[in-house]
């Protein structure tokens, strides 16, 4: 065998002498509405975990990238398109799913509330701390909102919550929820002025004062 081409390695070899772990992409779906990050479950209508919350979620095909399956995910379970999403962690303990050796690769996706489906499921970070979720799903969203709060503080990843023209007040209440801590106005519209374009438009409505509409650069 050691002597043999790589062409004719292949053509030799058998995939079935081993073992083979499914792999699955999980969604971390966050929006931010009522004043808080809340995350996308869904009911699971079979075993195992059947009628308890979970992630929404797909198997991984045989000829797709988790990308691929992500975009699927999204658009099957969400109905969503065109959204942010990236790649968060991988998770493989042996046992997290009592059906056979399923790998999880986890992703952080981010939505404008206007975007999102009025039916979905949407639990805040604090209630899901309270509650028993399928598999080991409360932990991957724990682990999301740290990346989320961590993010927040080097990125533009706030943006991805608002419409394409926004308030500055609706702004910094995206980072202050992201942080989950109040921030100064001044200072916070010092910061964040390279970030933004005034579109030169005012929201209309007699309920509120008329406010600056901006959006991302």
């Amino acid at each position: 065998m050691k002597n043999i081409s790589e062409k004719q390695f292949l053509e030799q070899y058998s995939s079935e002498h081993y073992e083979k772990p499914s792999v699955a992409v999980d969604m971390v779906l966050f929006t931010i509405v009522d004043d808080a990050l809340k995350c996308a479950l869904i009911k699971r209508e079979e075993h195992p975990f059947k009628d308890m919350l979970s992630l929404p979620g797909v198997f991984v095909g045989i000829d797709e990238s988790l990308d691929d399956a992500v975009k699927r995910g999204i658009g099957t379970k969400a109905g969503l398109h065109d959204i942010y999403f990236e790649q968060l962690y991988t998770w493989g303990a042996v046992d997290r799913d009592p059906r056979m050796r399923i790998i999880s690769v986890s992703y952080l996706a981010l939505v404008p509330i206007e975007k999102l489906d009025t039916t979905a499921l949407l639990y805040s970070c604090d209630e899901i701390g309270k509650m028993q979720l399928a598999f080991d799903h409360k932990k991957i969203i724990e682990y999301a909102r740290e990346r989320v709060k961590n993010k927040a503080n080097y990125t533009n990843i706030a943006f991805e919550f608002l419409p394409e023209e926004f308030t500055l007040p609706q702004l910094q209440r995206v980072y202050e929820i992201l942080l989950d801590k109040p921030l100064y106005k001044a200072n916070f519209r010092k910061k964040i002025e390279p970030l933004i374009i005034d579109t030169e438009k005012m929201t209309g409505g007699a309920a509120h004062r008329p406010s600056k509409l901006y959006k991302q650069k």
